[in-house]
Formats: C-alpha cells, sequence, structure tokens
C-alpha cells in the first residue's frame, strides 16, 4: 500500500464519504455533496451559459481578455455523477495555470442517459466552441477520469466528421477501456482510495447499456489508429487500477505517430489532481504540467 501521506490522507478523509461502494445514486449524491469543498480559486470569475445546449460553466482569471485561449474540460465521474460544480475548483485552478478560460459543461448522465449521450454532448459542445474565437488554433480539451476517455472519444468523432479538432488535448488517468481486463485492475487493486473496480463495472454497465465495451467509441484504447488527433498529455499515479488504460492510450498514439507526453506519477492515486495541493502537493505541479502543454500548443 502507498505510503504518500497525501494517499495516506485521502484514504481516511474518503473513507465514509459515501463515494465508494453503494449505488449509483448513492455515490452521485455523495459526490455532488462534496461540491462545497471545491469553490473557485481566489482570482478567477466564475460565468454561467450554454454549449451544444447544455448547461456549462466558465471559470477564468480575473482581467483575461476574451480573446484568450481556451479549454474545454470534460468532467469525471464515471459517466454517471459529476458536473461543472463539483470540478469548479479544479477547473479554476487550471484556468489560472493556463491563463485560458476554462468551459466545463454538464453532458447528460447515465443510468438515466446512456451511451451515446454523453458522447453526442461532449461532441456538439466542443464543436461549438471550436465555431467560436479564439478558434480551433487557440483551443484545448481536457478531461479527467471518464471525462478523459470522452475526450478522445470526441476527437476521433470530430476527425471523423472531417471538421476542426482542438489544437491539443491534456487527459489525467483517462477510463479509456470500460471493460476492466486490463493487468493493473488486479495488480494494483485496493491501493486506490477513490476508486475500486467493483464501482466501475457497476457505472461501465449503466453506461453501456448493452453497447459492446470494445467499442472505440466507449474505450478508445480499442481504435484502430489515432492518426488525425493532436498532441496528448496524460497524467496518471502509478497506484490506481486504471493505470494500463493510459499506459496502453499511449503506446496506440505513438503507434498512431501522434506526439503525446505520458507522465506517471509514483505513489499517488487516481485523480489526484483534483485535490488541494495542502493535501496532494503534486497535484499543483501536475496540473502546471498540462498547462505548459497546453500553452506550449494553443498560446500565442
Amino acid at each position: 500500500m502507498s505510503q504518500h501521506p497525501g494517499v495516506k490522507l485521502l484514504r481516511e478523509m474518503l473513507a465514509d464519504s459515501g463515494l465508494t461502494g453503494g449505488t449509483i445514486l448513492e455515490r452521485r449524491a455523495a459526490m455532488d455533496a462534496s461540491a462545497a469543498n471545491s469553490p473557485a480559486p481566489e482570482g478567477t470569475t466564475v460565468t454561467t451559459g450554454e454549449l451544444g445546449g447544455r448547461p456549462t460553466e466558465w471559470v477564468a482569471p480575473v482581467g483575461l481578455g476574451d480573446d484568450a485561449p481556451t479549454v474545454l474540460h470534460l468532467h469525471g465521474g464515471g459517466y454517471c455523477m459529476g458536473g461543472h460544480d463539483t470540478h469548479r475548483g479544479f477547473a479554476g485552478r487550471l484556468a489560472i495555470a493556463a491563463q485560458a478560460r476554462v468551459a466545463v459543461p454538464d453532458y447528460r448522465l447515465a443510468p438515466e442517459h446512456p451511451f451515446p449521450a454523453a458522447l453526442d454532448d461532449a461532441l456538439a459542445a466542443t464543436s461549438e466552441l471550436l465555431s467560436m474565437r479564439p478558434g480551433p488554433e487557440h483551443t484545448a480539451l481536457t478531461g479527467d477520469s471518464a471525462g478523459g476517455g470522452l475526450a478522445v472519444a470526441t476527437l476521433m468523432a470530430l476527425r471523423d466528421a472531417g471538421g476542426p479538432v482542438p489544437a491539443a488535448a491534456a487527459l489525467i488517468s483517462p477510463w479509456a477501456d470500460l471493460t476492466q481486463s486490463a493487468d493493473s485492475h488486479d495488480r494494483l487493486d485496493g491501493l486506490d482510495p477513490l476508486l475500486v473496480r467493483e464501482d466501475l463495472d457497476q457505472m461501465a454497465d449503466a453506461y453501456l447499456a448493452g453497447c459492446d465495451p470494445r467499442d472505440p467509441r466507449v474505450s478508445p484504447v480499442f481504435a484502430d489508429d489515432l492518426a488525425g488527433l493532436p498532441p496528448l498529455c496524460i497524467e496518471v499515479g502509478d497506484q490506481e487500477v486504471l493505470l494500463d488504460d493510459s499506459t496502453a492510450l499511449a503506446a496506440l498514439a505513438r503507434r498512431s505517430r501522434i506526439d503525446v507526453s505520458l507522465t506517471v506519477w509514483p505513489e499517488l492515486t487516481h485523480d489526484f489532481q483534483i485535490f488541494p495541493p495542502e493535501v496532494v502537493p503534486e497535484s499543483d505541479a501536475s496540473i502546471e504540467a498540462m498547462a505548459r502543454f497546453i500553452w506550449k500548443h494553443i498560446g500565442d
């Protein structure tokens, strides 16, 4: 078991949080309740609107111009929970680090809205954002956990439609294989306080609703190739069951001759970037690395 002090603290904090175990609706309620612990950081503004017909929250550094680079973030939550309120703090930290406007749309959730609802919503929101100023060359796509896998599926859908794609994408612990068949599910089982296989299986069943889990639109690691996608940055912990999703996705990107950066953080667990640096100091370092990658590809 990891000896990282921040992970030890997370284990204590999450033990009775309701975020693991129980029904999807119970975990959704627990995640929604946690939103109060994720306010936008000082120095940011928060506005609401719509993208692709879905409620969307924009977080930006105070005083940032309208022509600043933009980022669309697809939130995690196993396709069954989460929203812009649960990811407001993370979005604000990324906005400050990247000096960009970050949009977080609320895509529809399973089991009420199974596949392809989330992909349809993400595609519509991203397409609308790309049609706005400052344009595709100054726009990036990001996602954490399920949102990371959804981000890759969205990029492939944009590519296949023949339209513009964002100039870069940064992924945090992407859930890119809904079969849960990778070796890391057994090798690292029990190390992560936030993510367990039983919960993943439950959420995958709810989202798939009978769809083949090897369909690349839900599990991008099974795509023939990623040719035509923009440069990718992947950040993951070495103590999480989704580790092999990240390494497989990076390997597929390399075979597809896509520029990909993969960072595996030692002793860290799933989605550690969403937790405050007071608990996991590396969360800031990872966000800053993502921001540098994003700025390299979409900044002036």
